[in-house]
């Protein structure tokens, strides 16, 4: 029996997690078959600063989902994520090539090249391109010009870039993993795949991703991304700072921060300690909101996923700090099973099962890979262009 088998790997600053997905025909979702997951030792802020250590973490969640799915992973798709990464709004224009005005996909993707080779590059790299407004003779176009007429495309693009240094040392760990990438995506954006809903990213929406020791942030409008950025800030500040502040261990300050408060402690000054630093990431989100012109203006709201997501109070918090509707993450993905999976940690590596460009093929019988329609291993972009 041939088995259309997805794999995804994200490999956090506190956790590696990979989950094992089969498509199966008819289906809308993949079944889940196998899970991985193990404690990330040598990183930092989201990049790695000791490879032995982070590969030692990947080869042991790959065994565990080995083990689970009873599949040998070979191919995986690969979330990317860390303090470095964030989106650059960039112009371009280009004349119409054809001499009867027509734009054609060659004029539109000339136009999005250009946009990438205005983004001063230096040690970064770009990873993801979204073109998010094109204008034909200075005037707005609403969808996609294509077949339209005129003399001139602008377009203007989100490009998404991280340092190159940080890109390396991460396929590194992969491919010395024995890990072939079939595609590397942004993490903030393969968990809109399943965070946030069509209709949040038309309307206008806001999705953060609180991690341990980065706190990511994407906007949506008309579908797609408008703006990205990357903070050096994370649950794991709000842990220690609880910890200090009661003089107790990290475990019981992790507990006192997801809402197992022991009557020991003071729960006014654990508020205060929870809303002092959670005061510094919304600053930081707020400013950023500003300087994009979106600051309460975002109808669909704040959309909390990661482990941060899971601290006492973080919806209350947000709705008073940012003025927007704010709620933590869920997904009907798996209809009425129980599972830690809808644990909003687990989207961003749940997110790029639904990215699979390239699936594997499984053998029932022998469990070997046979690869199908094989491009390159690792996509050097995407440029997604959608109506």
């Amino acid at each position: 029996m041939i088995r259309n088998i997805a794999v995804g790997i994200d490999i956090g600053s506190s956790t590696t997690k990979i989950v094992v997905g089969e498509f199966i025909k008819g289906e809308k979702n993949p079944k889940i078959i196998g899970v991985g997951e193990s404690e990330t030792k040598g990183m930092r802020h989201g990049y790695v600063i000791s490879s032995n250590e982070t590969l030692s973490s990947l080869k042991s969640a790959i065994d565990i989902a080995e083990k689970n799915s009873k599949i040998k992973i070979k191919r995986a798709i690969i979330s990317i994520s860390g303090v470095t990464l964030r989106g650059d709004i960039t112009s371009s224009n280009v004349v119409i090539s054809k001499a009867d005005g027509e734009v054609t996909v060659l004029d539109i993707n000339k136009a999005i090249d250009e946009c990438e080779n205005n983004v001063g590059l230096g040690n970064k790299k770009i990873l993801q391109v979204f073109p998010v407004a094109f204008k034909l003779d200075s005037k707005e176009v609403l969808g996609n010009p294509e077949g339209m007429h005129g003399n001139k495309l602008e377009v203007k693009s989100l490009v998404i870039t991280c340092l190159n240094k940080h890109f390396e040392d991460l396929l590194e760990v992969i491919t010395d993993a024995g890990i072939t990438p079939v595609d590397i995506i942004v993490a903030p954006i393969a968990a809109s795949s399943i965070a946030l809903s069509k209709k949040q990213k038309i309307v206008g929406s806001l999705l953060v991703n609180i991690g341990a020791e980065t706190t990511s942030m994407v906007v949506y409008e008309n579908g797609e991304p408008i703006s990205l950025h990357t903070f050096s800030i994370g649950s794991s500040d709000v842990t220690n700072d609880i910890a200090l502040g009661f003089k107790i261990n990290l475990e019981e300050a992790e507990n006192l921060k997801l809402g197992n408060v022991d009557p020991s402690y003071s729960k006014k000054k654990l508020d205060e300690i929870i809303e002092a630093r959670f005061g510094d990431i919304f600053e930081l989100i707020e400013n950023h909101l500003r300087k994009i012109k979106r600051s309460e203006l975002l109808p669909a709201g704040v959309i909390f996923i990661g482990g941060g997501a899971n601290t006492l109070r973080i919806e209350e918090m947000s709705k008073s700090f940012l003025k927007l509707p704010s709620k933590v993450g869920t997904t009907d993905i798996f209809g009425n099973i129980k599972t830690k999976l809808r644990d909003p940690s687990w989207f961003t590596v749940l997110g790029l099962l639904y990215h699979n460009k390239e699936s594997e093929i499984y053998s029932d019988s022998s469990f070997s890979n046979v690869f199908k329609d094989i491009k390159n291993a690792i996509k050097q972009g995407i440029k997604q262009l959608k109506p």
